[in-house]
């Protein structure tokens, strides 16, 4: 809803914008925002493989389907740290060119 509608509704001050600058604007956050994303998007991938495929055999043991959820997510993490893809840096620049 636009500030005019919600002011309408609500009652007291419209509220204030918050400014264009901020500490989650900061260049090194995107990039750490945009790997994350890269290692949650691997770490996807990698289980939707691993379910699709029987790679590593049953998932009958729980624990050790917690084990290899937990080794894919770290891999991912690490991946996506060491380049990856290139996702994160794809991500980091379009969005620092649309600020």
């Amino acid at each position: 809803m636009s500030d005019f509608a919600m002011s309408s509704i609500l009652p007291g001050p419209p509220a204030a914008t918050p400014p264009t600058t901020s500490k989650s604007e900061d260049p090194a956050k995107v990039h750490d925002a945009a790997q994350q994303f890269e290692a949650l998007l691997m770490s996807q991938i990698l289980r939707s493989a691993r379910e699709s495929s029987g790679w590593l055999g049953d998932d009958a043991d729980s624990s050790a389907e917690c084990a290899t959820d937990y080794a894919e997510q770290q891999f991912a993490a690490v991946l996506a740290q060491q380049g990856g893809l290139g996702l994160a840096s794809l991500i980091a620049k379009g969005l620092e060119r649309n600020r």
